[in-house]
């Protein structure tokens, strides 16, 4: 199957983005937009769809197994992880450009420090030896499963970096720490919810409908609502 692969990218140091487009064909049912990437890279030259020399396409990419976040893109309007978007469900047309709520520093590489610069803010870390009620055993684990990529906050209408509200990447790692650590240490993790993600969360759960991991993102929000402010209160 061959199809067309049109990237928005952007030189370094530079300001303005172009779209360059190149022709791909998959060698297996299984082809991602991650293994199309890696093919063109491997092209000596790369030459774009109307033959001009091209440089290397640069993005971000580690396990490939869904496991790590660091492919995080937006493909054919949606975002999502290009080790994880096959060519074969996209159409002979795709659309791959870098996440738009972030700085872009290089085609699809972007600068997510926000999301380890917002949970430092909400000091989202353990302080002491911890002991998980078995009770919360279940919400735990789907709280673990987040990847911190930044789909959800790709898709949030409400989040933009630099703002006061973190996001639903805040609230797995909030969720973790509510339901293990002691009462005295759970105030300030409250507060800082209560202030940067749930006085700023319009509920609209777009972020469910993208999570690459399929995080019940509402059932984490519903939970972390509930320790965090219902029961405050």
């Amino acid at each position: 199957m061959k199809y067309i692969l049109t990237i928005l990218r952007r030189d370094r140091g530079k300001a303005v983005s172009y779209r360059q487009s190149f022709e791909c064909e998959t060698v297996s049912k299984s082809d991602t937009v991650a293994s199309a990437l890696t093919a063109l890279n491997n092209e000596e030259p790369l030459l774009d769809i109307d033959g001009r020399e091209a440089r290397k396409i640069e993005w971000e990419q580690s396990c490939l197994q869904k496991k790590c976040g660091a492919c995080a893109m937006v493909i054919n309007g949606r975002p999502g992880l290009a080790c994880d978007a096959r060519i074969a469900d996209l159409g002979s047309e795709i659309t791959v450009e870098p996440l738009r709520k972030f700085p872009v520093i290089c085609d699809l590489i972007t600068d997510r420090s926000i999301l380890r610069e917002n949970l430092k803010t909400l000091r989202l870390w353990l302080r002491e030896d911890s002991e998980l009620p078995d009770k919360y055993r279940d919400i735990a684990y789907e709280a673990s499963s987040c990847i911190q990529c930044g789909c959800c906050l790709e898709i949030c209408p409400n989040f933009y970096t630099g703002g006061s509200f973190f996001g639903m990447a805040a609230v797995p790692v909030t969720t973790r720490l509510l339901t293990e650590m002691p009462k005295s240490v759970r105030k300030e993790i409250i507060k800082g919810y209560s202030g940067h993600v749930f006085a700023g969360c319009g509920k609209s759960l777009a972020c469910k409908d993208v999570c690459p991991r399929h995080i019940d993102t509402e059932k984490l929000l519903v939970n972390s609502n509930a320790m965090a402010i219902w029961k405050k209160r």
